[in-house]
């Protein structure tokens, strides 16, 4: 909104257009040294973190076939409930949508690592289809968390800030059930359908890749009008409660595990330590998350494979702000640090960096 007198931009919209791409903060932030810079990292010998780098199929195999016959089950206990009529269809579409959609954003995290197999196409092709199930354009996700990873909550630089200053409380409310994620989304992929490449994505997708976000996005529309027809040809919305809107009813998991990864945290620094949190997950939290609550090891060293993240954790901990004992114990710092940056966007959490670590 603009001031009637001055024609100044207010406060909170100012800050926000800092979080822009094209016209933002970034140039603000390179000549401050901040792009592309050296971050810190904790000493780990290099025969341990040649043993830890190492990937393997077995485990992202096994979790994988887990995970879909888990969404299958579901989906089968949710199809009983909709022939029967029964009032628990309401629960069992929303476990079938929550194992369908919220792990799929740690697999396609991972995956899109390549650390989750060893195999490479087996990586590429859970990270399609994660990707799909997220409603996320494959190729620009890919290069936004690329620079996500060099730029980690530089304003300007990082697209996947998730918790901007001030406090958009709309916003967060939305995305609860990815509204907010799709209706950001969607248009971008009808337009890439159309072969037009978005300008913020320009900034960090190689021209080289832009026939692959325009190839995936025709790809995706193309299944979401087979859904629809399905669904005017059978009268019911039920195809689309299989895929399709778990994209958005199932995503409160992953909207609840993410936000404990930076939120309320500074920006513009230059130390993981600072601007991650590592929280202690109990086992199956940590199944559907693959281990994501390690996360200052994992923006740490992010060529460290999910299955090894723990004990990377055990190697690196004397060198670490405590974990948080518990998602809910971050979160009992996450609200109240989001409320005060409503207020004053300039506030950030301060996490205790050992005396010990190097600076």
């Amino acid at each position: 909104m603009a001031n009637t007198e001055t024609g100044a931009r207010e406060p909170s919209a100012a800050a926000r257009d800092a979080y822009r791409l094209i016209g933002g903060a970034g140039e603000r932030a390179r000549a401050a040294g901040l792009v592309n810079a050296d971050w810190y990292k904790s000493p780990v010998p290099r025969p341990m973190m040649k043993q830890l780098m190492q990937r393997s199929n077995a485990r992202a195999i096994r979790d994988t076939l887990l995970w879909y016959a888990a969404i299958i089950a579901s989906g089968v206990l949710a199809g009983f409930a909709w022939h029967a009529h029964s009032w628990w269809v309401i629960p069992a579409f929303l476990l079938y949508g929550t194992l369908y959609c919220s792990p799929a954003d740690s697999r396609w995290h991972e995956a899109g690592h390549g650390t989750a197999f060893k195999t490479r196409w087996m990586n590429d092709a859970l990270y399609q289809i994660a990707s799909f199930q997220i409603f996320r354009r494959a190729t620009v996700w890919r290069w936004s968390h690329a620079r996500h990873h060099t730029d980690t909550l530089v304003v300007g630089r990082d697209p996947e800030i998730a918790a901007p200053r001030p406090t958009d409380w709309l916003a967060l409310a939305l995305n609860v059930f990815a509204i907010k994620h799709v209706a950001h989304e969607l248009p971008k992929m009808v337009s890439a359908a159309l072969g037009r490449v978005g300008a913020d994505e320009e900034t960090f997708v190689p021209a080289s890749e832009w026939p692959k976000v325009i190839r995936e996005a025709r790809i995706s529309l193309r299944v979401c009008a087979l859904v629809i027809a399905a669904c005017i040809a059978f009268r019911s919305v039920l195809p689309l409660l299989y895929i399709g809107l778990p994209s958005l009813y199932g995503a409160w998991l992953y909207v609840y595990f993410g936000l404990t990864q930076h939120a309320g945290m500074p920006e513009n620094v230059l130390d993981h330590r600072r601007n991650c949190r590592t929280i202690m997950m109990n086992p199956l939290f940590r199944f559907l998350y693959w281990n994501m609550n390690y996360h200052v090891e994992h923006h740490m060293f992010p060529l460290v494979p999910f299955h090894a993240l723990p004990q990377l954790h055990e190697v690196v901990k004397a060198d670490m702000p405590p974990p948080y004992r518990s998602s809910l114990a971050a979160y009992a710092e996450i609200i109240p640090a989001l409320v005060r940056q409503t207020r004053d966007p300039s506030y950030a959490v301060v996490r205790p960096v050992p005396g010990t670590a190097q600076a």
